[in-house]
């Protein structure tokens, strides 16, 4: 019994997003007027700053306190090639790559980690102009949820969180990104 469990445990590290056969979604917290320029254009202006990017919706609705957080009151969800991604996964230096505790819908840490992304220089550059595919605005889902927690209704709020399966990383990648434990 102890080896069927075991292989059903979630690693410590692990890459779950929403996810196509050709794109991957990031969630990006921002101000009302980056998030308004950013819907209209279906890109960022952003440039010469570092990109913070949670492919957990999870993680992204903690990082923002559900968008309440000063600079971070609204969140974008923004559709990657996958090849853009995995360019970013691949490339230290202009891209760092940081991990920390996935956390449930209360924001409690789980046991697990999840990705972060920030990209500097010439990955904000690819960002902007080559990998987005698709911006769209998710503040009034996370703060629907928020709603439904303060008054107890956790299974309702679970519903409307994105499925996010594993993202399946070629062995190379999960080396990159220290994935592999």
């Amino acid at each position: 019994m102890a080896g069927m469990f075991e292989e059903h445990r979630v690693p410590d590290r692990q890459i779950r997003a929403a996810q196509t056969d050709s794109t991957v979604r990031v969630y990006q917290a921002c101000t009302p007027a980056v998030a308004d320029a950013a819907l209209e254009k279906q890109s960022f202006g952003t440039r010469g700053e570092t990109v913070r990017l949670d492919p957990s919706f999870r993680l992204a609705a903690y990082d923002s306190g559900n968008g309440s957080k000063p600079g971070h009151e609204r969140i974008l969800a923004v559709d990657l090639t996958r090849a853009g991604f995995e360019w970013a996964l691949a490339h230290r230096g202009p891209v760092l790559i940081q991990w920390d505790a996935e956390r449930d819908l209360d924001h409690t840490p789980l046991n697990f980690q999840a990705i972060r992304i920030g990209l500097t220089g010439e990955a904000v550059d690819h960002y902007v102009d080559e990998w987005i595919t698709a911006i769209t605005d998710v503040t009034p889902v996370m703060r629907d949820i928020s709603g439904l927690l303060a008054t107890d209704r956790l299974h309702k709020a679970v519903k409307l969180v994105p499925h996010e399966p594993p993202y399946e990383l070629p062995e190379d990648l999960a080396r990159a990104v220290d994935a592999t434990g």
